[in-house]
């Protein structure tokens, strides 16, 4: 967010924090499509602009290590099928950054296809933006209103009881929509449904009963 925001200076130290947390693991695991995209896109870029040459080879070294949630599994791993069971309609949201900076297709759905008693409902325009875009979202306060309505809409006519995606940012954003909606549909990183098995049956199922008011 700072430096998407323009302060650039300021989002260094954050470059920084992260090589020193995580420049010795073997692999980084990221659930978040827009963070991957910002490290892979920016890191190396930002590093370089303060003429340190090893903060640079640090961030070039790690960079190839970290990996999107859904690209772990399907691309390092070479798992879609992880022993999953979610009894339980859902319909899935790309989000922008996934799409179109991290292109991982449709890995996620491949994985959610693989899930025992699944459901999968397809989005009809899933490639549409949600209207979050990180600070957008506040400085477009309307068009981004406008956005979420058109999201919204389409994940309703899923008739899905949960809606899926790679970006908690994303799930925000249109939980916040269906929500203000009363419309009973949950809201889930697609992490949580691969986590759930059949023996966590009443735990899932209780998580994802559509409400029809009340405090979330």
């Amino acid at each position: 967010m700072h430096y998407n925001t323009g302060y650039h200076t300021e989002a260094l130290p954050l470059v920084q924090r992260f090589v020193d947390i995580f420049e010795d693991a073997e692999v980084v695991c990221v659930p978040s499509a827009s963070c991957v995209a910002m490290m892979r896109e920016h890191y190396e870029l930002m590093a370089s602009s303060t003429g340190n040459t090893r903060l640079l080879g640090r961030v070039r070294a790690l960079l190839p290590r970290v990996y999107e949630f859904s690209e772990l599994l399907t691309n390092f791993l070479k798992v879609e099928d992880v022993g999953a069971y979610y009894p339980h309609s859902v319909t899935y949201h790309p989000s922008c950054h996934s799409l179109r900076m991290l292109h991982v297709g449709d890995a996620p759905v491949r994985l959610l296809k693989q899930v025992r008693g699944l459901r999968y409902v397809e989005l009809q325009n899933a490639q549409q933006c949600c209207g979050f875009g990180g600070t957008f979202s506040v400085k477009n306060a309307e068009v981004s209103a406008a956005m979420l309505a058109d999201k919204s809409r389409e994940v309703l006519n899923t008739q899905a009881e949960v809606c899926a995606a790679l970006d908690n940012s994303c799930l925000m954003q249109i939980y916040g929509g269906l929500h203000r909606q009363r419309a009973g549909i949950r809201t889930l990183h697609l992490a949580e449904i691969l986590a759930s098995t059949e023996a966590g049956t009443e735990v899932c199922a209780e998580a994802a009963t559509p409400r029809t008011g009340g405090a979330a």
